[in-house]
Protein backbone atom coordinates (compact mmCIF):
# COMPACT_ATOMS: atom_id res chain seq x y z
CA UNK A 1 0.00 0.00 0.00
CA UNK A 2 2.71 2.24 0.85
CA UNK A 3 4.19 2.70 -2.47
CA UNK A 4 1.73 2.09 -4.16
CA UNK A 5 -0.52 4.64 -3.23
CA UNK A 6 0.15 7.19 -5.71
CA UNK A 7 -0.42 4.76 -8.46
CA UNK A 8 -3.36 3.91 -6.84
CA UNK A 9 -4.96 7.23 -7.19
CA UNK A 10 -4.12 7.60 -10.98
CA UNK A 11 -6.15 4.77 -11.62
CA UNK A 12 -8.64 5.52 -9.65
CA UNK A 13 -8.72 8.37 -11.65
CA UNK A 14 -7.98 7.03 -14.98
CA UNK A 15 -5.10 9.28 -15.80
CA UNK A 16 -1.12 7.88 -15.29
CA UNK A 17 1.41 10.09 -14.25
CA UNK A 18 5.18 10.35 -13.45
CA UNK A 19 5.34 9.61 -9.37
CA UNK A 20 7.25 13.40 -9.03
CA UNK A 21 4.76 14.79 -11.23
CA UNK A 22 1.56 13.76 -9.21
CA UNK A 23 3.72 14.28 -5.98
CA UNK A 24 3.82 17.96 -7.09
CA UNK A 25 0.16 18.33 -8.00
CA UNK A 26 -0.95 16.81 -4.49
CA UNK A 27 1.38 19.41 -2.68
CA UNK A 28 0.13 21.94 -0.07
CA UNK A 29 2.09 24.86 -1.62
CA UNK A 30 2.45 24.94 -5.76
CA UNK A 31 5.41 26.18 -7.14
CA UNK A 32 3.95 29.74 -8.96
CA UNK A 33 5.76 32.62 -9.97
CA UNK A 34 2.19 34.26 -8.84
CA UNK A 35 1.27 35.15 -5.09
CA UNK A 36 3.84 33.86 -2.13
CA UNK A 37 6.37 31.37 -2.99
CA UNK A 38 6.97 29.20 -0.16
CA UNK A 39 8.69 26.43 -1.81
CA UNK A 40 12.03 27.34 -0.98
CA UNK A 41 13.85 26.06 1.69
CA UNK A 42 16.86 23.94 0.93
CA UNK A 43 17.91 20.90 2.56
CA UNK A 44 20.91 22.20 4.44
CA UNK A 45 18.51 25.12 5.42
CA UNK A 46 16.33 22.21 6.50
CA UNK A 47 18.79 20.99 8.78
CA UNK A 48 19.40 24.01 10.96
CA UNK A 49 15.35 24.33 11.46
CA UNK A 50 15.13 20.97 12.65
CA UNK A 51 18.58 21.80 15.40
CA UNK A 52 17.01 24.51 16.23
CA UNK A 53 13.27 22.77 17.19
CA UNK A 54 15.36 19.72 18.60
CA UNK A 55 18.56 22.07 20.61
CA UNK A 56 16.50 24.51 22.72
CA UNK A 57 15.48 25.04 26.30
CA UNK A 58 15.71 21.46 27.12
CA UNK A 59 19.30 21.73 27.42
CA UNK A 60 18.75 23.60 30.08
CA UNK A 61 16.12 20.85 31.77
CA UNK A 62 18.19 17.30 30.72
CA UNK A 63 21.28 17.88 33.32
CA UNK A 64 18.55 18.47 35.86
CA UNK A 65 17.20 15.02 34.69
CA UNK A 66 20.84 13.71 34.96
CA UNK A 67 20.83 13.95 38.30
CA UNK A 68 18.00 12.17 38.94
CA UNK A 69 18.64 9.14 36.77
CA UNK A 70 23.14 9.06 37.52
CA UNK A 71 25.56 9.47 34.74
CA UNK A 72 24.71 5.88 33.52
CA UNK A 73 20.91 5.86 33.65
CA UNK A 74 21.02 9.48 32.06
CA UNK A 75 23.18 8.54 29.50
CA UNK A 76 21.30 5.63 28.55
CA UNK A 77 18.22 7.52 28.28
CA UNK A 78 19.27 10.22 26.05
CA UNK A 79 20.92 7.85 23.32
CA UNK A 80 17.74 5.53 23.58
CA UNK A 81 15.36 8.23 23.30
CA UNK A 82 17.42 10.13 20.91
CA UNK A 83 17.79 6.93 18.26
CA UNK A 84 13.83 6.28 18.77
CA UNK A 85 12.60 9.68 17.95
CA UNK A 86 14.97 10.43 15.17
CA UNK A 87 13.45 6.88 13.54
CA UNK A 88 10.29 7.71 14.16
CA UNK A 89 10.90 10.72 12.80
CA UNK A 90 11.97 9.68 9.29
CA UNK A 91 8.54 7.51 9.55
CA UNK A 92 6.71 10.62 9.42
CA UNK A 93 8.64 12.63 7.04
CA UNK A 94 8.26 9.10 4.53
CA UNK A 95 4.54 8.83 5.13
CA UNK A 96 4.37 12.64 4.98
CA UNK A 97 6.44 12.32 1.33
CA UNK A 98 3.71 9.30 0.36
CA UNK A 99 0.52 11.48 0.82
CA UNK A 100 2.03 14.62 -0.14
CA UNK A 101 -1.29 16.07 0.55
CA UNK A 102 -0.69 16.46 4.28
CA UNK A 103 0.73 19.56 5.96
CA UNK A 104 0.60 18.39 9.55
CA UNK A 105 0.01 15.45 11.99
CA UNK A 106 -3.03 16.15 12.27
CA UNK A 107 -3.84 15.97 8.31
CA UNK A 108 -1.70 12.67 8.49
CA UNK A 109 -3.83 11.46 11.18
CA UNK A 110 -6.93 12.27 9.36
CA UNK A 111 -6.34 9.18 7.11
CA UNK A 112 -5.96 7.14 10.17
CA UNK A 113 -9.37 8.39 11.48
CA UNK A 114 -11.22 10.62 9.48
CA UNK A 115 -11.84 14.56 10.25
CA UNK A 116 -12.92 13.64 14.22
CA UNK A 117 -9.31 12.09 14.36
CA UNK A 118 -7.79 15.54 12.20
CA UNK A 119 -9.71 17.89 14.54
CA UNK A 120 -9.00 16.56 17.92
CA UNK A 121 -5.26 16.06 16.55
CA UNK A 122 -4.99 19.29 15.73
CA UNK A 123 -6.47 20.64 18.67
CA UNK A 124 -3.49 18.53 20.65
CA UNK A 125 -0.89 19.89 18.56
CA UNK A 126 -2.03 23.76 19.57
CA UNK A 127 -1.97 22.46 23.15
CA UNK A 128 1.47 21.03 22.70
CA UNK A 129 3.08 24.58 20.65
CA UNK A 130 1.36 26.65 23.70
CA UNK A 131 2.83 24.33 26.35
CA UNK A 132 6.59 25.31 24.58
CA UNK A 133 5.64 28.73 24.14
CA UNK A 134 5.05 29.05 28.08
CA UNK A 135 8.18 26.93 28.71
CA UNK A 136 9.97 29.37 26.45
CA UNK A 137 8.41 32.26 28.09
CA UNK A 138 9.55 31.42 31.49
CA UNK A 139 13.32 31.26 29.82
CA UNK A 140 13.12 34.62 28.39
CA UNK A 141 12.16 36.24 31.73
CA UNK A 142 14.65 33.86 33.79
CA UNK A 143 17.03 35.70 31.21
CA UNK A 144 15.69 38.91 31.20
CA UNK A 145 15.26 38.55 35.18
CA UNK A 146 19.60 37.10 35.54
CA UNK A 147 20.39 40.32 33.04
CA UNK A 148 18.85 42.75 34.94
CA UNK A 149 19.12 41.58 38.38
CA UNK A 150 15.63 41.54 39.02
CA UNK A 151 15.30 44.97 37.29
CA UNK A 152 11.07 44.34 37.16
CA UNK A 153 8.11 42.81 38.22
CA UNK A 154 8.78 39.01 36.27
CA UNK A 155 5.36 39.02 34.73
CA UNK A 156 6.74 42.63 32.72
CA UNK A 157 9.67 40.18 31.44
CA UNK A 158 6.96 37.80 30.54
CA UNK A 159 4.98 39.71 28.71
CA UNK A 160 8.19 41.36 26.78
CA UNK A 161 9.31 37.38 26.13
CA UNK A 162 5.39 36.73 24.65
CA UNK A 163 6.13 39.95 22.30
CA UNK A 164 9.29 38.93 21.24
CA UNK A 165 8.25 35.39 20.30
CA UNK A 166 5.19 36.47 18.55
CA UNK A 167 6.94 39.05 16.55
CA UNK A 168 9.58 36.15 15.30
CA UNK A 169 6.56 33.68 15.34
CA UNK A 170 5.21 35.85 12.79
CA UNK A 171 7.62 35.81 9.96
CA UNK A 172 5.88 34.18 7.30
CA UNK A 173 7.90 31.76 5.77
CA UNK A 174 10.07 29.07 6.69
CA UNK A 175 12.78 30.54 4.51
CA UNK A 176 13.43 33.68 6.35
CA UNK A 177 13.33 32.00 9.59
CA UNK A 178 16.08 29.68 8.44
CA UNK A 179 18.11 33.28 7.74
CA UNK A 180 17.47 33.77 11.41
CA UNK A 181 17.71 30.29 12.88
CA UNK A 182 21.30 30.31 11.77
CA UNK A 183 21.79 33.33 14.11
CA UNK A 184 19.59 31.46 17.13
CA UNK A 185 20.99 27.98 17.21
CA UNK A 186 24.87 29.24 16.77
CA UNK A 187 24.06 31.89 19.64
CA UNK A 188 22.71 29.35 21.84
CA UNK A 189 25.49 26.62 20.65
CA UNK A 190 27.64 29.19 21.84
CA UNK A 191 26.63 30.60 25.51
CA UNK A 192 25.78 26.24 26.29
CA UNK A 193 29.55 26.39 25.70
CA UNK A 194 30.65 29.01 27.49
CA UNK A 195 28.27 27.61 30.08
CA UNK A 196 29.50 23.97 30.32
CA UNK A 197 33.07 25.27 30.28
CA UNK A 198 32.45 28.14 32.98
CA UNK A 199 31.34 24.46 34.93
CA UNK A 200 34.23 23.23 35.11
CA UNK A 201 36.17 26.13 35.84
CA UNK A 202 34.76 26.71 39.40
CA UNK A 203 35.71 25.41 43.33
CA UNK A 204 31.71 23.96 43.56
CA UNK A 205 28.70 25.05 41.94
CA UNK A 206 26.50 27.72 42.68
CA UNK A 207 23.30 25.92 43.78
CA UNK A 208 26.09 24.57 46.62
CA UNK A 209 26.64 25.73 49.81
CA UNK A 210 29.21 28.55 50.06
CA UNK A 211 30.98 27.16 52.84
CA UNK A 212 32.39 24.00 54.03
CA UNK A 213 32.29 20.59 52.83
CA UNK A 214 29.56 19.62 50.83
CA UNK A 215 28.47 16.26 48.71
CA UNK A 216 28.25 16.49 44.85
CA UNK A 217 26.34 13.93 44.74
CA UNK A 218 27.38 12.95 41.87
CA UNK A 219 26.07 8.77 41.02
CA UNK A 220 26.96 5.92 37.83
CA UNK A 221 23.89 4.48 38.81
CA UNK A 222 20.36 6.37 40.98
CA UNK A 223 17.60 4.67 42.11
CA UNK A 224 14.87 7.37 42.12
CA UNK A 225 11.33 7.32 42.86
CA UNK A 226 8.81 6.17 39.88
CA UNK A 227 7.24 9.69 39.83
CA UNK A 228 10.95 11.41 39.80
CA UNK A 229 12.60 9.23 37.46
CA UNK A 230 9.61 8.96 34.88
CA UNK A 231 9.58 13.09 35.26
CA UNK A 232 12.79 13.47 34.10
CA UNK A 233 12.85 10.29 31.41
CA UNK A 234 9.92 12.41 29.96
CA UNK A 235 12.41 15.89 29.84
CA UNK A 236 14.96 14.00 28.02
CA UNK A 237 12.69 12.19 25.92
CA UNK A 238 10.93 15.30 24.67
CA UNK A 239 14.84 16.89 23.86
CA UNK A 240 14.62 14.74 20.75
CA UNK A 241 10.86 14.65 20.59
CA UNK A 242 9.81 17.61 17.78
CA UNK A 243 10.22 15.79 14.43
CA UNK A 244 6.01 15.93 14.10
CA UNK A 245 7.08 19.70 14.19
CA UNK A 246 9.31 18.88 10.66
CA UNK A 247 6.34 18.07 8.62
CA UNK A 248 4.91 21.85 8.01
CA UNK A 249 8.87 22.11 6.94
CA UNK A 250 9.25 19.67 3.97
CA UNK A 251 5.82 21.49 2.71
CA UNK A 252 8.30 24.40 1.93
CA UNK A 253 11.11 22.61 1.14
CA UNK A 254 12.37 23.12 -3.09
CA UNK A 255 12.91 18.95 -3.04
CA UNK A 256 10.66 17.22 -0.09
CA UNK A 257 12.47 13.94 -0.89
CA UNK A 258 15.12 15.38 0.58
CA UNK A 259 14.22 15.43 4.17
CA UNK A 260 15.87 12.10 5.01
CA UNK A 261 19.47 13.83 4.65
CA UNK A 262 18.19 16.96 6.76
CA UNK A 263 16.66 14.83 9.63
CA UNK A 264 19.02 12.24 9.73
CA UNK A 265 22.25 15.06 10.06
CA UNK A 266 20.03 16.88 12.32
CA UNK A 267 19.07 14.00 14.75
CA UNK A 268 22.94 12.94 15.05
CA UNK A 269 24.27 16.48 15.62
CA UNK A 270 21.38 16.66 18.73
CA UNK A 271 22.39 13.46 20.53
CA UNK A 272 25.96 14.22 20.08
CA UNK A 273 25.26 17.88 21.83
CA UNK A 274 22.72 16.69 24.33
CA UNK A 275 24.54 13.46 25.44
CA UNK A 276 28.52 15.23 25.92
CA UNK A 277 27.00 18.77 27.46
CA UNK A 278 25.17 16.77 29.67
CA UNK A 279 27.25 14.79 31.04
CA UNK A 280 29.82 17.13 31.44
CA UNK A 281 27.86 19.51 33.31
CA UNK A 282 26.98 16.92 35.51
CA UNK A 283 30.47 15.37 36.62
CA UNK A 284 31.35 18.82 37.49
CA UNK A 285 28.08 19.85 39.72
CA UNK A 286 26.21 16.53 40.24
CA UNK A 287 22.74 17.30 42.23
CA UNK A 288 23.90 21.15 42.59
CA UNK A 289 22.20 22.00 39.23
CA UNK A 290 19.49 24.84 39.01
CA UNK A 291 16.47 25.04 36.85
CA UNK A 292 17.13 26.22 34.37
CA UNK A 293 20.74 24.83 33.97
CA UNK A 294 22.59 28.62 33.54
CA UNK A 295 21.85 29.79 37.02
CA UNK A 296 24.66 26.86 37.98
CA UNK A 297 27.58 28.74 36.61
CA UNK A 298 27.12 31.52 39.45
CA UNK A 299 26.23 35.22 38.69
CA UNK A 300 28.90 36.52 35.96
CA UNK A 301 28.62 33.59 34.05
CA UNK A 302 24.65 33.27 34.16
CA UNK A 303 24.60 36.52 32.78
CA UNK A 304 27.47 36.26 30.09
CA UNK A 305 25.21 32.47 29.00
CA UNK A 306 21.97 34.50 29.10
CA UNK A 307 23.32 37.32 27.49
CA UNK A 308 24.27 35.20 24.27
CA UNK A 309 21.48 32.82 24.46
CA UNK A 310 18.64 35.36 24.34
CA UNK A 311 17.79 35.22 20.91
CA UNK A 312 18.20 31.61 20.25
CA UNK A 313 15.40 31.26 23.24
CA UNK A 314 13.54 33.82 21.28
CA UNK A 315 13.74 31.85 17.57
CA UNK A 316 13.62 28.44 18.97
CA UNK A 317 10.66 29.06 20.80
CA UNK A 318 9.27 31.25 17.65
CA UNK A 319 9.74 28.72 15.81
CA UNK A 320 6.99 26.12 17.53
CA UNK A 321 4.79 28.93 17.83
CA UNK A 322 5.32 29.49 13.88
CA UNK A 323 4.30 25.92 13.34
CA UNK A 324 1.12 25.83 15.22
CA UNK A 325 -0.11 29.37 13.74
CA UNK A 326 0.78 27.85 9.79
CA UNK A 327 -1.16 24.96 11.08
CA UNK A 328 -4.23 27.56 11.85
CA UNK A 329 -3.34 29.61 8.71
CA UNK A 330 -3.39 26.58 6.30
CA UNK A 331 -6.26 25.07 7.81
CA UNK A 332 -8.98 27.98 7.63
CA UNK A 333 -7.63 29.46 4.05
CA UNK A 334 -6.56 25.67 2.80
CA UNK A 335 -8.05 25.58 -0.94
CA UNK A 336 -8.93 29.13 -1.33
CA UNK A 337 -6.66 31.92 -2.85
CA UNK A 338 -5.88 34.12 -0.06
CA UNK A 339 -3.31 30.96 1.42
CA UNK A 340 -0.66 32.19 -1.39
CA UNK A 341 -2.10 35.64 -2.51
CA UNK A 342 -1.33 38.92 -0.14
CA UNK A 343 -5.00 39.77 0.38
CA UNK A 344 -6.67 41.25 3.83
CA UNK A 345 -7.81 37.85 4.95
CA UNK A 346 -4.16 36.44 4.54
CA UNK A 347 -2.65 38.76 6.56
CA UNK A 348 -5.48 39.26 9.06
CA UNK A 349 -5.65 35.62 9.45
CA UNK A 350 -1.47 35.00 10.02
CA UNK A 351 -1.08 37.56 12.28
CA UNK A 352 -4.20 36.69 14.34
CA UNK A 353 -3.17 33.28 14.63
CA UNK A 354 0.14 34.43 16.16
CA UNK A 355 -1.15 36.66 18.31
CA UNK A 356 -3.88 34.31 20.05
CA UNK A 357 -0.91 31.71 20.76
CA UNK A 358 0.98 34.62 21.98
CA UNK A 359 -1.48 35.37 24.62
CA UNK A 360 -2.44 31.26 25.81
CA UNK A 361 0.92 30.70 25.85
CA UNK A 362 1.69 33.81 28.19
CA UNK A 363 -1.17 32.84 30.41
CA UNK A 364 -0.31 29.42 30.94
CA UNK A 365 3.59 30.62 31.62
CA UNK A 366 2.09 32.53 34.30
CA UNK A 367 -0.26 29.64 35.85
CA UNK A 368 3.25 27.13 36.25
CA UNK A 369 6.10 28.96 36.04
CA UNK A 370 8.78 26.01 36.04
CA UNK A 371 10.56 25.42 33.23
CA UNK A 372 10.97 21.52 33.62
CA UNK A 373 7.55 20.92 34.80
CA UNK A 374 6.68 22.53 31.58
CA UNK A 375 8.76 20.41 29.56
CA UNK A 376 7.96 17.38 31.01
CA UNK A 377 3.71 18.19 31.05
CA UNK A 378 4.11 18.45 27.06
CA UNK A 379 6.71 15.70 26.34
CA UNK A 380 4.17 13.43 28.32
CA UNK A 381 0.91 14.79 26.73
CA UNK A 382 1.40 15.74 23.55
CA UNK A 383 4.52 14.53 22.34
CA UNK A 384 5.12 10.83 23.23
CA UNK A 385 2.09 10.47 20.82
CA UNK A 386 3.45 12.67 18.34
CA UNK A 387 6.57 10.73 18.51
CA UNK A 388 5.59 7.78 19.51
CA UNK A 389 2.13 6.47 19.60
CA UNK A 390 1.13 8.28 15.71
CA UNK A 391 3.76 7.64 14.31
CA UNK A 392 3.85 3.46 14.86
CA UNK A 393 0.44 3.74 13.89
CA UNK A 394 1.12 5.11 10.66
CA UNK A 395 3.60 3.17 9.62
CA UNK A 396 1.23 -0.06 10.37
CA UNK A 397 -1.53 1.97 8.28
CA UNK A 398 1.03 2.13 5.33
CA UNK A 399 2.68 -1.29 5.75
CA UNK A 400 -0.60 -3.22 7.36
CA UNK A 401 0.64 -6.38 4.65
CA UNK A 402 3.52 -6.74 7.04
CA UNK A 403 1.00 -8.26 10.06
CA UNK A 404 0.46 -11.09 8.13
CA UNK A 405 3.96 -11.46 5.82
CA UNK A 406 7.19 -13.50 6.70
CA UNK A 407 8.49 -14.25 9.84
CA UNK A 408 10.69 -11.25 9.31
CA UNK A 409 8.03 -9.01 8.17
CA UNK A 410 5.63 -9.94 10.98
CA UNK A 411 9.00 -9.08 13.45
CA UNK A 412 9.22 -5.39 11.97
CA UNK A 413 5.67 -5.12 12.35
CA UNK A 414 5.37 -6.01 15.86
CA UNK A 415 8.53 -3.53 16.50
CA UNK A 416 6.22 -0.59 15.98
CA UNK A 417 3.75 -2.46 18.12
CA UNK A 418 6.32 -2.14 20.80
CA UNK A 419 6.70 1.37 19.61
CA UNK A 420 2.83 2.38 20.23
CA UNK A 421 3.13 0.51 23.68
CA UNK A 422 6.21 2.54 24.75
CA UNK A 423 4.55 5.56 23.92
CA UNK A 424 1.64 4.88 25.99
CA UNK A 425 3.63 4.56 29.06
CA UNK A 426 4.91 7.29 28.73
CA UNK A 427 1.40 9.08 28.22
CA UNK A 428 0.18 7.54 31.26
CA UNK A 429 2.91 7.48 33.71
CA UNK A 430 4.88 10.57 32.54
CA UNK A 431 1.39 12.44 32.96
CA UNK A 432 1.10 11.18 35.99
CA UNK A 433 4.13 11.97 37.63
CA UNK A 434 4.55 15.39 36.40
CA UNK A 435 0.93 16.43 37.66
CA UNK A 436 2.12 15.03 40.96
CA UNK A 437 5.46 16.93 40.86
CA UNK A 438 3.37 20.09 39.90
CA UNK A 439 1.09 19.24 43.15
CA UNK A 440 3.92 18.64 45.41
CA UNK A 441 5.83 21.68 44.16
CA UNK A 442 2.50 24.36 45.11
CA UNK A 443 2.36 22.55 48.44
CA UNK A 444 5.77 23.03 48.96
CA UNK A 445 6.14 26.71 47.98
CA UNK A 446 8.46 26.19 45.30
CA UNK A 447 5.91 27.01 42.81
CA UNK A 448 4.88 30.44 44.12
CA UNK A 449 0.66 31.82 43.01
CA UNK A 450 -0.12 32.67 39.81
CA UNK A 451 0.61 35.80 37.72
CA UNK A 452 4.06 36.55 40.89
CA UNK A 453 6.36 39.53 40.03
CA UNK A 454 9.23 37.32 42.02
CA UNK A 455 12.51 36.63 40.72
CA UNK A 456 12.75 33.44 38.87
CA UNK A 457 16.14 33.29 37.93
CA UNK A 458 17.68 33.31 41.95
CA UNK A 459 19.68 36.81 41.19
Amino acid sequence: MAEDNIEAHNIREGVVYDKEEVREAHEIFQKSPNGVDFRTVSWPRATIIFLKIQFAMSILAVPGALATLGAVGGALSIVGWEVLNTYTAIILGDFRNRHPECHTLADMCGLLWGRIGRELVGVQILVAQVLITAAGIVSVSTALNALSDHGACTIFFSFVAAVLITGFSSVRTFSRLGWLTWIGFFTFFIAVFIFVVAVTQQNRPAAAPKTGSFDLGWAAIAHPTFVAGITASANIFISGSGSSMYLPVISEMKQPRDYRKACLVAGFLVGAMYLTFSLVIYHWCGVWISTPAFGTAGTLFKKISYGIALPGLVIGVGIYQHVAAKLLFVRILRNTHHLQENTIIHWTTWLGANVILGVLGFIIAEAVPILNYLLGLAGSLCFAPFSLIFPALLWMYDFEEYRSGAKKRQSVYYLHVLILLVGLFLVVGGTYGVAVSIRDAYASGLIGRAFDCSDNSGS
